[in-house]
């Protein structure tokens, strides 16, 4: 975990080569952990990222409840015989998402909790609305009291719930909450990202019943009690593509240990069609430069979409494209709020308010900029920047190593939240880069 002010300075310029290995996923290990509170058991997680401040939180967090937690290198063990609080504190609850997601497990095992209003990078709005409608539909009361949620529930019953947009959170909320509740529930247009296909098989390693149905709908069936299991968490795919991107856009040659082409795919496809190159092995996939790059048009979009976490690293890749790419954005309103600093170096890049895409998307007619049209390729040159959000971290990252000249990243705290030692990773790839 990072010094709140700490800095990364890069000598840009040299191509990436080597071999890099990602961490289990920290979407996923996050949210297993809050999965391991609904029974007074034994859990063990192997493949947890646990040097990443986000899971570290995550685990404060649960500590300061009851859990009793252990880890060891890339192991976690975690016991919550009792929930001691069903009170989360407000510093931890403006730090991170995550303690929405404990709603459902405390008021399982409590009958009460009370939730700080969240907090997390500063990508959009991101309201938790889906989350507080659909535990009450489960028949959880809700009160505003200054800054916090306070619900409560006598026993959580099964409902219909539809989503209106298939949010990852709110999905992962809702399982959390029916898996003991009395009866079915029922939750179309649910997420599917991989990060919820790996909660469910811990869930149901844990004893639960929950079905996956076609056209995004996911059925529980409510059961007396979950036990402990254990389970090995699913390669972080936000690190892969990453990484593959300041391999591709350095010009370099890079493989990619426990990159897993299942959870790849569209992102695979739009790294050929802007002519970038990669071998898919065993054990990874190999990620290459052989060429000149092209210009394209993409749009995010909700799993198996081309993902909103992949954007801002492929941006800096198609900076290198010939022509003009464009990038609409449709799952954040204000995930490009990092561009300026880019324009600091030498993209260019212009954002605009209308939808440069085919997608219907909810931020059509509005004042946000979600959409970005990239001129390259273009030569970067050094600067100071300064880090808005996780995601865009690794970006600018990406950008100071391909740059010409020392670049100062500012923030690393926010890239700390998702990459473990990355300066380290990053230097045995062969970047000149240190933390200041």
């Amino acid at each position: 975990m990072s010094h709140s002010n700490s800095k990364f300075l890069i000598n840009g310029g040299k191509p990436l080569h080597g071999s890099v290995k990602v961490s289990g996923a920290k979407n996923s290990a996050s949210k297993l952990l809050v999965a391991s509170l609904l029974t007074d058991q034994k859990c063990t997680l192997y493949n947890t990222p646990n040097k990443i401040s986000d899971l570290i939180l995550t685990k404060e967090i649960c500590q300061s409840i009851g859990s009793s937690i252990q880890t060891e290198k890339d192991t976690l063990i975690t016991e919550t015989k009792n929930i001691t609080s069903h009170h989360i504190n407000e510093e931890d609850g403006n730090k991170t998402r995550i303690a929405i997601l404990l709603a459902g497990p405390m008021l399982l095992r409590t009958g009460r909790a009370e939730i700080p209003v969240p907090g997390g990078c500063k990508i959009g709005t991101r309201p938790v609305n889906f989350h507080i409608d659909s535990l009450e539909k489960l028949g959880c009361k809700v009160e505003m009291k200054g800054n916090y949620y306070i619900l409560t529930a006598d026993r959580l019953e099964g409902c219909n719930v539809h989503l209106d947009y298939p949010s990852v959170g709110a999905t992962e909320n809702i399982i959390f909450a029916s898996t003991l509740a009395k009866g079915r529930t029922i939750i179309t247009n649910a997420a599917v990202e991989p990060e919820v296909i790996d909660l469910i098989k811990f869930l149901q390693k844990m004893g639960a019943i929950i079905e996956i149905s076609t056209d995004r709908k996911i059925t529980v069936e409510g059961v007396d009690r979950l036990t402990g299991a254990e389970h090995t968490v699913i390669p972080d795919r936000n690190q892969a593509a990453s990484f593959a991107c300041a391999g591709i856009a350095s010009k370099g040659d890079v493989f990619i240990e426990n990159a897993m082409q299942d959870d790849l795919i569209t992102f695979l496809n739009t790294i050929r069609k802007v002519g970038g190159k990669y071998d898919v092995k065993d054990n990874g996939i190999r990620f290459y430069y052989d060429g000149e790059l092209k210009s394209k048009a993409i749009e995010t979009n909700v799993h198996p979409g081309f993902m909103t976490d992949w954007q801002q690293p492929f941006v800096i890749l198609m900076t290198q494209a010939n022509g003009l790419s464009i990038v609409h954005e449709t799952v954040y309103e204000e995930r490009f709020g990092y561009i300026s600093e880019l324009k600091k170096m030498g993209a260019e890049i212009e954002l605009y308010d209308s939808c440069l895409g085919g997608l219907g998307c909810r931020f059509a007619n509005t004042h946000y900029f979600h959409s970005a049209v990239i001129k390259g390729p273009t030569p970067l040159h050094s600067a100071e920047i300064t880090v808005p959000d996780l995601r865009a971290g690794f970006s600018y990252l990406i950008a100071g190593i391909i740059a010409k000249g020392e670049s100062l990243v500012n923030g690393a705290i926010y890239i700390d939240r998702g990459y473990e030692e990355i300066d380290v990773k990053l230097k045995n790839l062969g970047a000149d880069i240190k933390r200041v």
